[in-house]
């Protein structure tokens, strides 16, 4: 499996796409950013994509009817991540556990592999 989501974190998952109203999952995905090279993003799919540019592959169902979808452009960067929602304080939301950053900025806006 690419990534291991928390049981918690795909009832996050769900209730925000409920609340929302529409859309069939998220992506998950990187792009350049920060000191340290790369960040993590998660933007809501409204829709199947139909082709294009990048390569979808959907890679985990199980999120009631919600699917999480993946670039494979960035399966090297994901692969054996874990995402978790947390609670510290009075601050919560997502947190990427992934093996195989080497290295993290200091503010924590950036990794790299």
């Amino acid at each position: 499996m690419l990534i291991n989501i928390t049981d918690i974190a795909k009832q996050k998952f769900q209730e925000q796409l409920n609340k929302r109203g529409h859309g069939v999952g998220i992506k998950i995905y990187t792009r350049p950013s920060g000191c340290s090279g790369l960040s993590y993003v998660m933007e809501y799919v409204d829709e199947y994509p139909k082709g294009g540019t990048e390569s979808y592959a959907v890679f985990y169902k199980d999120i009631d009817d919600a699917k999480v979808f993946v670039y494979e452009k960035d399966y090297p960067y994901l692969d054996g991540m874990e995402i978790d929602y947390v609670k510290k304080g009075l601050n919560e939301g997502f947190e990427f556990r992934n093996p195989n950053e080497r290295d993290r900025c200091g503010c924590g806006e950036s990794f790299r592999v």
